[in-house]
């Protein structure tokens, strides 16, 4: 799966626009990003990349980057 694809999955995920992130996108920096978004992207890795993400990793992510390479 390419990096484009993650990131469109990562888009639904957050419920925004297609094309909203790119991998210098700042997490911070959108609003969409709250406490449920993080459960969500919880869930997203767990089901479909097989990957055990923890609250402390999730502190640790500052842009959509840090998220793909987790998921690679």
């Amino acid at each position: 799966m390419t990096n484009q694809e993650k990131m469109r999955m990562l888009e639904e995920t957050f419920e925004l626009d297609e094309n909203f992130l790119t991998e210098d996108t700042v997490l911070a920096d959108i609003v969409e990003y709250d406490s449920m978004a993080k459960l969500s992207l919880i869930v997203l890795c767990d089901d479909e990349f097989d990957k055990k993400l923890t609250g402390e990793q999730i502190r640790e992510f500052k842009t959509v980057k840090d998220i793909l390479n987790f998921l690679d």
